[in-house]
């Protein structure tokens, strides 16, 4: 990490050159980057990808990312949105747009083909904001930094409950987070929508690729995201009327200027400017919660899986049980975690309105369970027969002897395997922010997606989590010193 990090300060303040792109004629044989989903992909998957040129498409999941790859002349351009391209130029000064208009979009918001009532009254009420002049203002704030941002309506009873709106807060300036907030044009719209039917608004921020099937689900309402109404979409979900117009503009890298700021001007912008900080803190929390809970769920889980499954193997009984765990544990070693914790969160509870936290437990602790089923199995298995005809002929019952012979033994000499699961538990809970929750990876993200600086939140990310490795193996060394001191 060191040395990598040396290598990266060294080259901030260069800056890699696109190739030559002037228009989209000369967009053939380049690589281009694009945003997963959005409408530059699928004009570019169309018309480029597969070519006899070799055109190749490069796809990220946010366009803070693809910009970073730009920069660092990975690619030769990025095809985007207008205006968050003129977010990114304005903060990158050695990009710049093409003057040529790549294509136009509408942007609408998505509802499911299972509530047509409701966007219908949507409709109503975005023919009413751009009549009352509200639409404009808000755009107007955003795009000019003219006007006051829009307030919800005080005093409303909100009758109608919540109205949930599906979005990903990377794509300044419709959506993205400032001061802890989620704000832009598409969240101020939303809150006047959601005062016009007399809703309480509530924003799940999640991954873009994500929306659909959150409304799809239930568990949004609407989604809104600078989302293009396209055939395929249409197959699936059901749009509103559109409320603004934009295009898919084309960014190249000039290499002309640097690659940023100084490090210290850097450092400041990650973590200081605006409280930043906050979001690796209060990831850190969540992804400690997690770990914890779900580390205990997986410890009590893994011993009655692997008890039963050695009772099995010893004597025969238990057949049901034993058939059940097998199940549980082809399953869970056979599917991603990350599937396992989108399978959780948008099918099994996809119309419940829960704590995202509490999932994420759930989906890492049946995940871990199922592992530490199989390493306390094999530590059982592997205590010599005589153990267990040793304590029967004591008197001791089967259970007895489980609980006071063979699980003590078993504990100490799995002890460096079970804390290597739970070190991959922590790391792996770097992924729960797909279903949204702010967890420690998703806190660098999210600095790195409005500073558009990646090496300052990913090395802080990187480091926190090293240091909890560390910390856990210190503890774990110190737990297997203790309990050797009576083989002295």
């Amino acid at each position: 990490m060191l040395i990598t990090s040396i290598f990266v300060l060294a080259g901030c303040g260069k800056s890699a050159k696109s190739a030559e792109i002037n228009g989209a004629s000369d967009l053939p044989g380049k690589r281009i980057g694009v945003q997963i989903g959005t409408t530059g992909e699928i004009y570019c998957s169309d018309e480029y990808e597969g070519d006899k040129k070799g055109t190749k498409i490069e796809r990220y999941n946010k366009g803070a990312d693809a910009i970073s790859s730009l920069k660092n002349g990975k690619i030769d351009c990025v095809i985007i949105d207008e205006q968050p391209a003129k977010a990114f130029v304005d903060k990158n000064k050695e990009l710049k747009i093409l003057d040529e208009e790549f294509v136009e979009e509408d942007y609408a918001i998505c509802v499911s083909k299972t509530q047509p009532q409701l966007t219908e009254s949507l409709n109503t009420a975005l023919e009413e904001l751009k009549a009352d002049g509200t639409l404009d203002a808000i755009k107007t704030y955003y795009l000019k930094g003219e006007g006051t941002r829009y307030e919800a309506q005080k005093g409303l009873s909100h009758k109608n409950g919540n109205l949930i709106v599906a979005t990903n807060a990377q794509f300044a300036p419709y959506e993205y987070h400032d001061n802890g907030e989620i704000i832009g044009i598409d969240m101020d719209m939303a809150q006047a929508l959601a005062d016009k039917l007399d809703k309480k608004l509530k924003i799940l921020d999640i991954e873009f690729d994500s929306i659909i099937t959150a409304v799809q689900g239930g568990k949004a309402d609407i989604g809104i995201a600078g989302m293009t109404v396209t055939k395929d979409r249409l197959k699936n979900i059901d749009f509103t009327n559109s409320y603004t117009t934009s295009r898919q503009v084309i960014i190249v890298n000039t290499g002309e200027g640097k690659h940023g700021l100084s490090i210290q001007e850097s450092f400041k912008q990650s973590f200081v400017d605006d409280n930043r900080y906050e979001y690796i803190l209060k990831g850190l929390g969540n992804t400690i919660l997690i770990s914890l809970l779900a580390v205990c769920i997986g410890i009590f889980l893994g011993f009655i899986v692997a008890v039963i499954r050695a009772t099995h193997d010893m004597t025969g009984n238990l057949k049901l049980l034993n058939l059940l765990c097998r199940i549980y544990l082809t399953i869970i070693r056979g599917t991603p975690t990350m599937v396992q914790l989108l399978i959780i969160y948008f099918v099994i509870f996809a119309s419940v309105d829960i704590s995202k936290i509490f999932v994420a437990v759930l989906a890492f602790g049946l995940n871990s369970g199922a592992y530490v089923a199989e390493i306390i199995r094999g530590g059982i298995m592997s205590l010599d027969y005589g153990q267990f005809e040793g304590a029967r002929s004591l008197g001791l019952t089967h259970t007895q002897t489980m609980c006071y012979v063979i699980l003590p033994q078993t504990f100490k000499n799995t002890l460096p395997a079970l804390a290597n699961e739970f070190i991959v538990l922590i790391k792996e809970t770097s992924i729960s922010g797909y279903i949204g929750l702010l967890d420690l990876t998703r806190g660098g993200d999210i600095i790195r997606g409005t500073t558009y600086q990646a090496f300052f939140p990913l090395i802080a990310v990187a480091c926190i989590y090293l240091l909890l490795v560390v910390g856990l193996s210190a503890l774990v060394s110190k737990l297997e010193r203790s309990l050797k001191k009576n083989e002295r």
